[in-house]
């Protein structure tokens, strides 16, 4: 294991037709952090769309998987085997949590989320660190997973950038000064 690198995930459903999604702020997030490190995704044989760099002076590896989210876990396995990392951090959408109430934890079950029962499944353990990046329980009697799968909402759009900013700054400091430190910045 390399003692200095971090494997970051971000979930999120491939292709246009999911890009503005409440599932895919794994994905949103992950551009905010490859800017900030400089680098564009690329892709890779682990099954993802890799970038490699630098946060505040920490090795990381930015992955966004190319399947769809309830099969996340065999690209993330693959580059966990590949890059080895001392860390493991997966950015995923939140359905109990208020809009972009940011939550973050190690291990925990998956709460329904089918993109972490995947990646639990096939690294064996639910023992890596999750951000938890609130959307919200849909309206009425929505299906769960029709609403993961709309766009936010004009009104949460509006805010949308300053809350993924907000979540990249908090990923950043649980690799950079731990999960204790990050919680107490940002819960």
């Amino acid at each position: 294991m390399d003692d200095d690198l971090a494997l970051i995930v971000g979930l999120g459903n491939p292709g246009p037709k999911y890009e503005g999604n409440r599932h895919n702020i794994g994905f949103l997030v992950l551009d905010e952090l490859a800017a900030r490190v400089g680098g564009k995704f690329k892709a890779h044989k682990s099954g993802a769309e890799i970038v490699e760099g630098r946060l505040s002076g920490h090795r990381v590896v930015l992955a966004k998987p190319r399947s769809f989210m309830n099969l996340s876990g065999g690209p993330v396995s693959s580059a966990v085997k590949f890059f080895k990392p001392s860390l493991i951090v997966v950015i995923h959408d939140e359905l109990d949590l208020p809009f972009a109430a940011i939550r973050m934890k190690l291990g925990g079950g998956d709460n329904g989320h089918n993109g972490l029962r995947s990646i639990t499944k096939s690294l064996g353990t639910k023992d890596y660190h999750r951000v938890r990046f609130g959307v919200d329980r849909p309206p009425g009697r929505q299906d769960p997973a029709d609403y993961v799968l709309k766009d936010f909402s004009a009104v949460e759009r509006k805010q949308l950038a300053l809350e993924i900013d907000r979540a990249a700054d908090a990923t950043e400091a649980l690799v950079t000064k731990g999960l204790e430190a990050a919680q107490n910045a940002f819960h």
